[in-house]
């Protein structure tokens, strides 16, 4: 028995200085039991995903989301934490709950709040999701990381300055539609590719153009059981899920190749009985220009160090063969890290019911997800079909 989302909700994400984590967490909860149709007091099971890590004082929360309505008190609530794949962390627990009859609906939020806390304090934050013992004086924190990262794709590849600017050029163009995104401007390649006061260098190769946003932002799903969803009046089904967990330093492994990444998208596929080209899209995480990059090759759109042909030869455009991050990404999303990988489905959710508005894709039937913690470290990916 596998499982479907039947309702979700989403706030924008940015800064949204008159929130809270409660405030956030209370809002999307509600939104998303009201568009499932589903009363409180149906929930079997709460699953919240929240990183934390230093943002919120508050790092008890699983129990916040009962306060969206009295009926969910006693239900089990769990907080769910694995990095920046935290909130596809919390959905596949969901799915594996329903699996294994412990639940029949299950309610996911998840949140982050990070603009409130101080800059230093957010890269100190952000370096949590490293291994710390070698990895925490690298310059920049985690955009140093992916900066280090990019430094070795260059000297191996050759330069990629072109490609990694029409990745965020392309990103930023789709977040133009998108209501809950944070940058909803279409910046142009010329400004991704040149440094200027407003796109200096943040680490490495990698301009602030090749960075995602510091964020604030929640995002909602409602999971159900098959016989449940298709008496709903609409039902997305997981063809497929995976998570594979990869060695955290980065030196006990080849970080240009995302392998976990690979082993993911190889399950995955596997078990959903099709290839990568019977995506209608996919929706991936580009915390960084370069980790889309690498994510092409990982996924096999391309080979090993061809990353830059996928996006210079038009194929994960919007009118491309494989579309990726119709959304904008977290590049203009934004990336509030506990919501993020709830939010990749419930866009995705969208996509398949045909109620993304200007997002939209024609005839989107099948949706794979790319969530990931850390450098490559939690891998997550989902494949989602509309049945109803």
């Amino acid at each position: 028995m596998t499982a479907c989302i039947i309702g979700w909700a989403h706030t924008p994400f940015g800064r949204l200085e008159n929130e809270s984590v409660e405030s956030l967490v209370i809002g999307a909860a509600t939104a998303a039991l009201d568009d499932a149709g589903i009363a409180a007091a149906d929930v079997d099971e709460v699953l919240l995903g929240h990183f934390n890590a230093g943002f919120s004082a508050q790092d008890f929360t699983a129990s916040l989301v009962l306060q969206a309505s009295p009926d969910l008190r006693f239900k089990p609530a769990t907080r769910v934490e694995n990095a920046c794949a935290t909130g596809s962390a919390a959905v596949h627990h969901g799915v594996r709950a329903i699996r294994a009859g412990a639940a029949r609906i299950v309610l996911v939020v998840g949140v982050e709040q990070m603009t409130t806390t101080p800059a230093a304090e957010i890269g100190r934050n952000l370096l949590k999701a490293s291994y710390v013992r070698e990895e925490a004086d690298i310059d920049g924190g985690f955009a140093g990381i992916f900066g280090q990262i990019a430094n070795l794709y260059f000297q191996k590849f050759g330069d990629q300055s072109d490609a990694l600017a029409m990745i965020a050029a392309k990103n930023h163009k789709n977040g133009v539609a998108n209501p809950y995104a944070q940058m909803r401007k279409d910046l142009g390649f010329d400004f991704c590719r040149r440094e200027s006061e407003k796109n200096p260098f943040v680490a490495g190769p990698l301009k602030r153009t090749d960075c995602s946003p510091v964020s604030d932002g929640a995002a909602a799903v409602v999971l159900a059981d098959v016989e449940t969803a298709l008496a709903m009046n609409k039902a997305v089904i997981f063809r497929a899920l995976s998570h594979v967990q990869d060695f955290l330093p980065m030196s006990k492994r080849d970080i240009l190749k995302f392998e976990g990444c690979g082993e993911a998208w190889s399950r995955a596929l596997a078990h959903a009985g099709i290839k990568l080209a019977d995506l209608s899209f996919v929706e991936t995480h580009d915390c960084f220009t370069i980790a889309e990059l690498i994510e092409y090759e990982a996924m096999g759109l391309v080979p090993e160090g061809e990353g830059a042909r996928a996006i210079r030869d038009g194929l994960t455009q919007k009118d491309g063969p494989l579309p990726v991050n119709p959304s904008g990404g977290l590049k203009a999303k934004g990336h509030p890290i506990g919501a993020t990988g709830v939010s990749m489905h419930a866009l995705t959710a969208m996509q398949l019911c045909g109620t993304a508005g200007g997002m939209q894709l024609p005839d989107a039937r099948l949706g794979g997800i790319y969530n990931m913690g850390g450098a490559a470290v939690a891998n997550y990916v989902s494949i989602l079909e509309r049945i109803k």
